[in-house]
């Protein structure tokens, strides 16, 4: 699908990217097409697979999640049951907002939203009880400089 995206597409991405509220009239005239031949290209784009979903973001803080903690994780288990039940047991924590396998001297990174260290504590507890892990290492945050940023398209 990429190779087949003209200025028009970006332009309709970026704009849905900065606000997907907007009205597929809105969305026209901010991208200059008329609505039937913009619903067209939306309609093409959600075929293709390159539009997900609608989300809105929310202000973790005003939601008392004051905590924001990348976890490393490091296992001695590579095998299909163990990683089976590693991503179960990891994607029941609603705590954990991303989760990743990565390259390096870590084998999982892990992004966790909590109150506090306390609650971050109990997350860190259940991940530990669940599953066998070698090493697990926790970066607490100071400051998001640049947190869920749009794509760049």
């Amino acid at each position: 699908m990429k190779e087949n995206l003209d200025q028009i597409d970006r332009s309709l991405l970026r704009a849905l990217q900065r606000d997907a509220r907007l009205s597929q009239r809105e969305l026209a005239e901010t991208v200059g097409l008329s609505q039937n031949a913009c619903w067209r290209r939306l309609k093409t784009l959600y075929e293709g697979g390159l539009i997900e979903g609608h989300t809105i973001r929310l202000d973790p803080a005003r939601l008392g999640l004051n905590l924001t903690v990348f976890v490393m994780i490091r296992t001695r288990h590579h095998s299909k049951d163990w990683l089976a039940t590693f991503r179960k047991e990891v994607s029941a924590i609603p705590n954990v907002i991303d989760f990743y396998r990565i390259a390096g001297d870590y084998d999982y990174m892990l992004k966790v939203v909590a109150e506090d260290m306390n609650a971050f504590d109990r997350v860190y507890q259940r991940l530990i009880e669940k599953v066998d892990l070698d090493t697990v290492t926790s970066y607490m945050t100071m400051e998001a400089i640049a947190d869920a940023r749009d794509l760049p398209i």
